[in-house]
């Protein structure tokens, strides 16, 4: 045999080894996977159902159940975290009053928000029972929606008052839908950490300028892709989003103003959160104090009905609706609480008109000045709910989330 030959068998002998020890990996990936699941299936039995076999496979396969025990219980504790609690009525009405005291003999108060504030405003959350991303999580799909018609809601409304009485000196937010600033809160108290809907930006410009619009500007971005397709009127730079996507990390310095956000916390003695899971800001380390000792960070305070990574280090956790607690929270403080004005919503005086070439530029809903609203609302009744919308932070984002949780 020559060397060449003797070359070629000892290659396929290899070969045929390494699928045997393949084959053989395979054959015992398989059979572990079907001993998992047949004591799974007897661990669903009570003991007075099991046979005397199944007890003995059990007792022979004991590093298997000790292991599906531990799923089984963290299966428990994450459905528990989804939960919803409410907090029942005269345990709630004494919280507030808890709530209420600590917010007169606090010298400096910061106002964490998330979804949960503008559920009230038919805007959907995220972790909720009915959010996005549980209902992604499902596999269901995820109706969009022109948040235009959206108005702030009583929480919204009543950190305005706070903030006018000086009760609340600045707020941070995780909404992108714009409703703080529809509130009146003025720009210089707010920290719109993930963006604003209304708001696009030309970066070109030093330093770089704003366009509020009356619409939602983010019908043709996504993540990485913020041109909004309009250019700026005074350096014709091409104008982008302001929207801050999951992957991204925020630059502007507006909306955003993380400066404001940190100077705040910086400063705070009590911090209130409001609808908010907190498992986004628990990762903004500037937002909590934690270079300091525990006994000289701020107060917590949490109202959320549904657990959070901060649960444990709150001073008081209210399991309620927002706009319940709210509600009760003016009460007590014997403030009224105020209405949505649309006349005197600040949206209208800030914004920024399309020029004539850019009228045909986006095709979202404008949000309607007050004399509009009427007619508007009669044309919605008569109309019906009109095709899903596509595209922007509420839309595309959707989609892509839902093309990535499939190939998990």
């Amino acid at each position: 045999m020559s060397s060449m030959d003797a070359h070629t068998n000892s290659a396929g002998s290899a070969r045929a080894e390494r699928k045997e020890r393949e084959k053989e990996k395979i054959i015992q990936r398989e059979k572990q996977r079907h001993t998992v699941k047949t004591i799974s299936r007897i661990l669903q039995k009570s003991a007075g159902e099991q046979t005397q076999e199944e007890r003995r496979l059990l007792q022979d396969h004991q590093e298997t159940v000790q292991e599906l025990s531990r799923r089984q219980s963290r299966r428990r504790l994450l459905q528990s975290k989804l939960e919803e609690v409410f907090d029942e009525a005269e345990s709630l009405k004494c919280k507030v009053k808890q709530l209420a005291e600590a917010l007169r003999q606090a010298t400096h108060v910061v106002v964490y928000t998330g979804a949960g504030i503008s559920t009230a405003a038919s805007i959907p959350d995220y972790r909720g029972p009915n959010g996005v991303w549980t209902q992604l999580q499902k596999g269901r799909s995820v109706r969009t929606s022109d948040l235009s018609r959206a108005e702030p809601t009583l929480t919204h409304m009543c950190i305005w008052l706070l903030h006018k009485e000086k009760m609340v000196q600045h707020v941070v937010s995780q909404n992108c839908d714009g409703l703080h600033l529809r509130s009146g809160l003025p720009r210089h108290a707010l920290s719109e950490l993930h963006g604003n809907m209304f708001i696009e930006v030309c970066s070109s410009c030093s330093p770089a300028r704003e366009l509020i619009r009356v619409f939602d500007v983010t019908e043709r971005t996504a993540l990485h892709r913020h041109g909004t397709g309009r250019r700026c009127p005074h350096c014709g730079g091409e104008l982008r989003d302001t929207i801050v996507h999951f992957g991204e990390r925020g630059t502007l310095e507006q909306p955003l103003n993380w400066s404001g956000a940190a100077q705040a916390a910086e400063r705070a003695d009590l911090i209130l959160c409001l609808g908010s899971s907190l498992k986004v800001l628990k990762k903004y380390s500037c937002l909590w104090c934690m270079n300091r000792p525990a006994s000289k960070r701020p107060k917590l305070y949490i109202v959320n009905l549904q657990w959070t990574p901060k649960d444990n280090l709150a001073t008081l956790k209210i399991h309620g609706k927002c706009d319940a607690v709210m509600a009760l929270l003016m009460q007590e403080l014997g403030l009224e609480v105020p209405v949505y004005n649309r006349s005197q919503d600040p949206i209208f005086s800030l914004a920024k008109a399309l020029g004539p070439h850019e009228q045909e530029s986006h095709s979202r809903e404008e949000i309607a000045p007050p004399a509009a609203v009427e007619e508007d609302s009669h044309d919605a009744q008569t109309q019906g709910q009109g095709p899903a919308l596509q595209g922007g932070w509420f839309g595309r984002g959707y989609s892509k989330a839902r093309k990535k949780r499939k190939t998990l």
